[in-house]
């Protein structure tokens, strides 16, 4: 069995369902961003001490197809923080229900910016 261990912290674990796939049993590259979107929201909410919205999406690459039943994982390490945005790096692997084998699905680069309850761009608190 391969073990693949992200660098990045755990951010959010799911089960790959059966309606988040195409007839031929893969899992839509659109739900595993979504999933990776939610997991980078986590560590920047957490960072930034409150509300964000997420303002880019940079360097997605899919290395290997997502399977229903798959165990997903997103491992989030922050690159960057600027005055009002984070970027953060998103990892997604894959525990094959079949094997047990854990593979680097997808991976990608999400930046936030904080606001306000206006929805205004607001500083981000120092660490």
């Amino acid at each position: 069995m391969t073990a693949f261990v992200s660098e990045g912290d755990p951010a959010l674990r799911t089960i790959a369902m059966p309606a988040d796939a195409n007839p031929h049993g893969d899992i839509f590259g659109g739900w595993i961003l979504s999933q990776m979107d939610l997991a980078g929201s986590v560590t920047a909410f957490a960072r930034t001490d409150g509300r964000v919205v997420t303002v880019a999406i940079d360097a997605i690459t899919f290395h290997d197809p997502v399977f229903i039943g798959d165990l997903v994982s997103c491992y989030t390490r922050i690159e960057f923080i600027g005055r009002t945005s984070i970027r953060i790096q998103v990892d997604t692997l894959a525990r094959r229900r079949t094997s047990g084998e854990s593979i680097k699905v997808t991976e990608g680069v999400f930046t936030y910016v904080a606001v306000d309850a206006q929805g205004r761009p607001r500083p981000i608190p120092p660490a």
